[in-house]
């Protein structure tokens, strides 16, 4: 190593090298220091023992683990002293330390380094490494010791007076004394022999350095390496090595691998094992090899069986140094067992057997069968599957295994029939769960079979249903006690149903019975697919048959319900209002019908009058739309609709609809609710009928008994001249009549208190006495009132008078109504809007409907003023006024 740089070596003191624990630490130093420039030691360990991350503030200064400070490059010193920090952390248990640092610079110290500095540039020469190549030291050497193992030296020894230590591993580390230094030498012995799998090697640090503190060396870190001494034999990983192989396996066929490990040290003949096969037991005909390098065991001998040996046990050995003989060794076991194949066919142990069941016996075990097998006994090389190939073509009988014995069970599984077959000859083979496989050298086996004789005995049974299932149907549109079918049984004696009585176990379907002789099966109940237990559609029905011994034979009936066309669509909403706008309505029907038997529904008017009138526009496949074709009047219409469904079926439906103006759309719900309510029945319409008869026989008696007494009273006239002129005046006085009117026909009907008479209706208003009101509309003649005739043609006054205040109050709202809409329907421009005069005295027009009154128990009977004319309505807005 090259000599330390003069300048340090005359100028640096260290005052103090180890301080007190996390208190400052002063260093004298010189007032320049060159990189790699040893600065003092810091004791770490009594500031923070486990310390696991070391830094320095100053980056021109570093710190090692055992406290050196060193500089990372060239610092000068301007000021006296220079302050950096040590930083010591356990990350661990997050604990934090630091150590200030002062360097203080002295000139009488920098003098001396000059001085120092100036004599060792006469004696510089190249630097170079002061520290040896790493030693070697034997395991297990056996000294004697102490044992030199190295020696380092600096190359400022030959300027300097240089001590040398070291530390570390070995040294005052575990293992301590193992390696120590001799201070003047700088020889390294060790105390003992080391174990090379304990320690394999040591990194020591060595330190050169002047009696007074001065380090003109970088520390040296010295790796002392453990040569390997085989010293450890090779061992196994399992105690026991445990493999299976199949019987009649090939030759080359890889059982399983042995390893072996070696502590010594690897990639070295220490650890170069080999294997090998030292014996097996059984001692015959070798079976197995073992691959001395990879430990691989496989088949050797193509004869393994399982039958002769089941299990192999081979003594191994594992050897170092390339299986040389002076190479360490150790033993081992390896256990291989054969694992069977079904390599052995099983066989009867009888080739025949015969046995007997009673004729109509059911799951009932008629004889046992057994085998022999070589195989292992439970592993599916061995286990039997039997299987019944001639004999069972109406699957009769039936053959199992019994897994504790291996037996074959044979059962009857239908009932068979002495009469059809007296002796049933079957013959039964025998395999295994696994495949057959062949043996090496070995031939094809023939499947083993044994024949077994069934011998039927003859039984005295009851009635037979042939067959013992039998499915009817029935429709939902059957009536009831409709014959669906018969279902018969017959003797197997005599083979006929002479003698045998049916019957229906209790607790079936209700609504189908049997007849006891006949056997016949008829409806007792109207099908309906929608009710109780109709709704599943089908009913299993359990019968009985009975000969005259009392032996009883069941089977089973199966009646299916089949669905029917039964219902005719119809539309469900029936009473319908439409308005001007002649908005269509929508007609919607209802089929509680499948769907084969439902939509899509045809909707047709029935009525070819109204179909003119009214068309119908399809919706979708269950509605349609209703709507005229045309402008028709205001009034209640009556359309019978019919529908048809898919399959043709149909029913009609009458459409009531009102076609309204509804400008009071109350008055258009009431005339159709008024019209859709009165219904008659037959019984109302029987004693409405009796009830007239009885009626006119009490008139006819009256009117044979009092009809010449009956007084005569004098109409009051009633003086209503201030309120309203006599309407009349306009007409031709009584005395002239025109031959021109129709006379009107006298036949009466008395309706509340008015008397209707053709086309005439009569009212009378009376106020005060000898005035009345009449209004003329059309041909027709109206009076306010009620006036009955009596014997002699005197008008008589009726008791159901109205006053005028009465009259008023009715007319006045109606009236104002009708002239707003006459109004609003100004644009019309009636033909007859024309101004007529009329003359006070003389002939004026015939009289119109002036008052437009009507009883107030009719007050329907005010359509007409809906289409008032505009001759009228000055009258009509008079009328309203007062």
């Amino acid at each position: 190593m090259a000599p330390a740089v003069p300048s340090l070596v005359l100028g640096l003191l260290v005052l103090s090298l180890c301080c007190d624990a996390c208190k400052k630490v002063i260093f004298h130093v010189p007032s320049a220091l060159e990189a790699g420039t040893l600065v003092g030691r810091v004791n770490l360990n009594e500031c923070l023992q486990s310390a696991e991350r070391i830094s320095s503030s100053d980056g021109n200064f570093k710190v090692l683990e055992d406290g050196s400070v060193y500089t990372t490059s060239a610092v000068s010193f301007s000021d006296e002293k220079r302050t950096f920090t040590i930083l010591l952390k356990d990350i661990q248990k997050h604990v934090e330390k630091k150590i200030h640092v002062d360097l203080v610079t002295d000139e009488k110290k920098t003098q001396a380094q000059k001085t120092r500095q100036a004599r060792d540039t006469v004696l510089k020469r190249t630097k170079r490494r002061w520290g040896p190549i790493p030693s070697v030291m034997m395991e297990n050497s056996l000294g004697p010791f102490p044992l030199q193992i190295q020696q380092v030296q600096s190359d400022t020894a030959q300027n300097y007076t240089i001590y040398y230590s070291a530390s570390g591993p070995g040294i005052d580390q575990d293992p301590k004394g193992l390696f120590y230094i001799e201070r003047e030498t700088g020889n390294i012995f060790a105390t003992r022999a080391v174990d090379r799998e304990q320690y394999p090697s040591f990194q020591i640090i060595c330190f050169a350095s002047t009696p007074d503190g001065y380090s003109p060396e970088v520390p040296l870190v010295h790796t002392i390496r453990i040569e390997d001494d085989n010293d450890n034999a090779p061992y196994f990983t399992q105690d026991v090595f445990e493999f299976c192989v199949p019987e009649n396996s090939k030759p080359g066929v890889i059982v399983g691998t042995v390893t072996a490990e070696d502590r010594d040290e690897p990639f070295t003949l220490h650890t170069l094992l080999r294997y090998r096969i030292v014996s097996q037991n059984p001692p015959i005909i070798p079976a197995f090899s073992l691959h001395g390098e990879t430990g691989v065991i496989t088949v050797l001998s193509p004869q393994l069986d399982r039958e002769l040996v089941s299990t192999y046990t081979l003594l191994i050995e594992v050897r170092d140094m390339g299986g040389q003989p002076f190479g360490l060794c150790t033993t081992g076991t390896a256990v291989i067992k054969i694992e069977d194949t079904n390599d052995n066919a099983p066989t009867f142990k009888q080739i025949q057997y015969e046995t007997q069941v009673e004729e109509n016996k059911v799951n009932v075990e008629i004889l046992r069968v057994s085998v022999l097998d070589l195989d292992e006994l439970g592993a599916p090389g061995s286990t039997a599957v039997y299987e019944i190939i001639r004999g069972n073509d109406d699957r009769s009988f039936e053959i199992t295994t019994d897994r504790n014995t291996n037996e074959g069970i044979l059962c009857v599984v239908k009932g068979l029939d002495y009469e059809g077959a007296k002796q049933r000859i079957l013959v039964i083979a025998v395999n295994n769960e696994a495949p057959y496989m062949l043996a090496p050298h070995s031939q094809q086996v023939v499947q083993s079979t044994s024949t077994v004789v069934v011998n039927v005995l003859d039984v005295d049974e009851g009635p037979v249903f042939k067959p013992c299932f039998f499915r009817m149907d029935a429709s939902e549109c059957d009536e009831v006690g409709t014959s669906i079918g018969k279902y018969l049984a017959e003797d197997p004696e005599t083979g006929n149903s002479e003698g045998i009585c049916y019957k229906i176990a209790p607790g079936q379907c209700n609504w189908i019975n049997i007849d006891e002789k006949s056997g016949e099966v008829r409806t007792i109940k109207a099908l309906d697919r929608d009710l109780g237990e109709m709704k599943r559609g089908q009913c299993n029905i359990t019968v009985l048959a009975i000969d005259r011994n009392g032996k009883t034979g069941t089977g089973t009936l199966q009646v299916v319900i089949q669905p029917c066309n039964r219902n005719f669509p119809r539309i469900i909403k029936t009473d319908y209002i439409m308005c001007r706008d002649r908005k269509p309505i929508c007609l919607t029907a209802e089929d509680g019908d499948i769907a084969s038997y439902s939509m899509p529904f045809v909707y047709r008017v029935t009525d070819r009058n109204l179909a003119s009138s009214w068309k119908i526009t399809r919706h979708n496949e269950k509605s349609v739309y209703l709507s005229p074709r045309g402008d028709i009047p205001f009034g209640i219409y009556t359309i019978p609709v019919t529908v048809s469904d898919r399959s043709g079926k149909q029913g009609v439906t009458q459409i009531r609809v009102n076609y309204c103006n509804c400008v009071v759309p109350s008055e258009c719900e009431r005339m159709a609710f008024a019209s859709s309510s009165v219904t008659l029945g037959v019984w109302a319409i029987l004693a409405m009928i009796l009830g007239s008869l009885l009626l006119l026989l009490i008139l006819i008696t009256i009117c044979g008994c009092c009809g010449s007494g009956v007084m005569r009273r004098h109409v009051t006239d009633d003086c209503a001249n201030h309120n309203l002129i006599i309407s009349n005046t306009e007409a031709p006085g009584e005395e002239v009549m025109d031959h021109n009117i129709i006379p009107l026909q006298n036949t009466t009907d008395q309706v509340g208190c008015g008397i209707k008479t053709g086309d005439q209706q009569t009212f009378e208003m009376v106020k005060g006495r000898g005035h009345t009101l009449e209004s003329v509309r059309g041909g027709g003649h109206q009076t306010l009132g009620s006036v009955k005739e009596g014997g002699g043609g005197q008008p008589v006054m009726d008791t159901c008078r109205y006053s005028y205040s009465e009259w008023h109050n009715f007319t006045h709202p109606r009236l104002g109504e009708k002239v707003h809409l006459c109004r609003q329907d100004e644009e019309q421009k009636h033909s007859e809007d024309y101004l007529l005069t009329y003359n006070y005295e003389g002939k004026g027009s015939l009289a119109g409907s002036v008052g437009c009154c009507s009883d107030q128990h009719e007050e329907e009977a005010l359509d007409f003023l809906d289409q008032l004319e505009p001759k009228f309505r000055t009258l009509a807005e008079t009328c309203v006024k007062r």
